[in-house]
């Protein structure tokens, strides 16, 4: 899969990808990988974030169990009985269901997950938590798509967020709050799908159009 070096091309076609060969994927190419995700903003610079690389099939085993019950109790009625979302179609929503239902049966092959993860001590996650960890969650991504790797950002584990933070290993204070599965992908890049500006952006005053995007 070729690799891509233009931000703003980056940016467009990284999409989630769902479906990756079960191949190794080299440790210098998830150190690249880390290495952005460490170059994102965080609240002070306090940088607690911590990562947990997981290549032990056992691990990812125990932590799929939950992840599937999730897909089969929530997610997958959810997206049967959900309308397309903005910038899609119905055949396209098909699609994406079957990728995510491709992934949930085979989350445990993909060769290496990054948890991302904060290191909170004893305080309590608030809303402003994740603007701590999230930004270096896409950088993250960014970095897997211009190497060339699959990867899509999953946070359905938190349905089950006692049992596979225990699964994972995580100390009292860590929690988790993505994971992303990493590997080669069986497809093709493509343009994200997405809703029209004019529909999310205002000026000045809610509901308002924002003229540059008309």
């Amino acid at each position: 899969m070729a690799e891509s070096q233009d931000i703003f091309d980056i940016i467009h076609t990284t999409r989630a990808m769902r479906r990756l060969k079960p191949d190794p994927v080299p440790d210098e190419l998830i150190r690249k990988i880390l290495q952005a995700g460490i170059c994102a903003a965080n609240g002070s610079n306090r940088q607690t974030w911590r990562f947990l690389v997981v290549t032990d099939r056992s691990i990812k085993e125990r932590v799929q169990h939950f992840y599937k019950r999730a897909f089969d109790e929530v997610v997958g009625p959810r997206y049967l009985n959900s309308a397309a979302p903005p910038g899609s179609t119905a055949e396209k929503y098909r699609r994406q269901h079957a990728a995510v239902e491709y992934l949930t049966d085979h989350f445990h092959e993909a060769p290496v997950w990054i948890v991302a993860c904060l290191d909170e001590g004893d305080n309590t996650p608030t809303r402003s938590s994740g603007a701590s960890i999230y930004p270096a969650v896409q950088n993250m991504l960014l970095a897997a798509r211009a190497l060339g790797l699959g990867a899509t950002l999953t946070s359905r584990h938190l349905m089950y967020e006692e049992e596979v933070e225990a699964a994972l290993g995580l100390p009292p204070g860590v929690h988790s709050y993505a994971i992303l599965p990493i590997g080669y992908p069986m497809g093709r890049f493509g343009p994200v799908g997405r809703g029209s500006l004019s529909d999310v952006v205002y000026e000045n005053h809610w509901g308002q159009p924002y003229s540059a995007v008309e």
